[in-house]
């Protein structure tokens, strides 16, 4: 049985529970976390997925060849899906666009919502640079005609320029905009479309 089955059947274990309101000890519980078996195909997949959705190229290499697991994806594109991560993650989205452009225009020609999400990015870095002429010209002209198309897009546009309400972003509500975290989400994101994009590649190659 794969691990996804495993994973299945024992969250319908566990909803069947809920529904008898039985409740359930701690020592039962990991009693039975100690009963799943997991193959050890399956826990290879898991590893090797972690070692290239991080970007250890060097770790996934050897792994490939200790264990025989074949990645989904050409570990030759790690380092290049890498670089676009590390960019976004230093805010220098522009180069990050760039890069993904390079990598594969479709992308982003294909994922309105992650474009986006760049393009507030760049502008949540004109913030923080405090270019703020530059800031509300760049999101008159690139972001509001996205935000007239498309409401979830409006808000989360009108959250980035409240930022520029506020001396002390400190004391803003949306201050969080400007945290790190911002830029890991970000590139979070960025890192799961060309890993995607990357999967689909290699099966239609194969």
């Amino acid at each position: 049985m794969s691990l996804f089955w495993i994973v299945i059947r024992q969250l319908a274990q566990i909803e069947a529970m809920a529904a008898s309101k039985k409740v359930i000890t701690r020592e039962e519980w990991e009693k039975k976390l100690n009963n799943v078996k997991i193959r050890k195909e399956d826990m290879n997949k898991l590893v090797m997925n972690f070692l290239v959705t991080e970007g250890f190229v060097d770790a996934a290499e050897k792994f490939r060849k200790e264990s025989g697991t074949e990645p989904d994806i050409d570990l030759a594109t790690i380092t290049d899906r890498m670089a676009v991560k590390k960019a976004v993650q230093s805010g220098n989205v522009e180069d990050a666009i760039e890069k993904v452009n390079d990598l594969n225009p479709e992308i982003l020609d294909t994922n309105p919502q992650l474009f986006f999400h760049l393009q507030q990015q760049r502008l949540i870095e004109l913030i923080r640079n405090g270019k703020i002429e530059e800031a509300l010209e760049f999101a008159q002209e690139e972001l509001a005609p996205r935000g007239e198309e498309n409401q979830s897009f409006l808000e989360e546009l009108e959250r980035t320029v409240a930022l520029l309400a506020f001396e002390d972003v400190s004391n803003c509500p949306v201050g969080e905009l400007l945290d790190i975290s911002q830029r890991l989400k970000t590139a979070s994101e960025v890192n799961a479309a060309i890993l995607t994009s990357q999967s689909h590649e290699k099966i239609q190659t194969s």
